[in-house]
This record gives structure tokens, sequence and C-alpha cells, in this order.
């Protein structure tokens, strides 16, 4: 962090900041598992926000030039994604139900 947004934060600050959460689990008494399994739930919510601005980017030829996709790779490309962001509703879907 120092380096990108100049604000230097103790290390014991970060070190309390990210156990925290960990002792409020530990303390609930919540199966450290299932935290953690929906705590990566809750993370993969944010990789259809990655994937699809990536497909455009680098789609775009005035951006990329002479690396641009081909309309093939576009294609697949596509495919993919819809792919991994339907794998993920599913998987918020099941975890949602208490299917998983």
């Amino acid at each position: 962090m120092a380096g990108l947004l100049k604000v230097r934060i103790p290390m014991l600050a970060r070190r309390a900041v990210t156990l925290i959460p960990a002792l409020v689990v530990i303390g609930t008494g919540v199966n450290p598992t299932w935290a953690l399994v929906l705590s990566q739930v809750l993370l993969s919510l944010g990789i259809p926000f990655a994937l699809i601005p990536l497909v455009l980017l680098t789609s775009e030829h005035a951006l990329m030039g002479k690396f641009v996709n081909t309309g093939f790779m576009r294609i697949i490309a596509w495919i993919v994604v819809g792919l991994i962001v339907l794998l993920n509703v599913a998987l918020i879907v099941l975890t949602a139900i208490g299917a998983t």
C-alpha cells in the first residue's frame, strides 16, 4: 500500500485488521470450513467484473492495435466467459440453497 497510495500503515495494525474477522468467526462458533467456503463464493462474484471487460478491451482494435483478438478468438473467449459466469451463478445458487 505504501507504493500505491503513499500511505504507511503500521505492521501491527495490518495484522490486527486481518486477524479480527478470523477471531470473530471462531468466537461465534461458525464452522471455519463453511466460513471459508462462503468467503470464496463471495469472492467469486468479482470474476465476471474482470473477465467481461478483459474480452471487451482485447477485442478493440483502436486499443490493442495488431494484438487485437481475431473473430475466432472472440467467439471462443465469449463462450468461455459465458461458461465461467454460468458456473459461478450455479455455485452461488447451490451455496445459497445449501446443496454444497
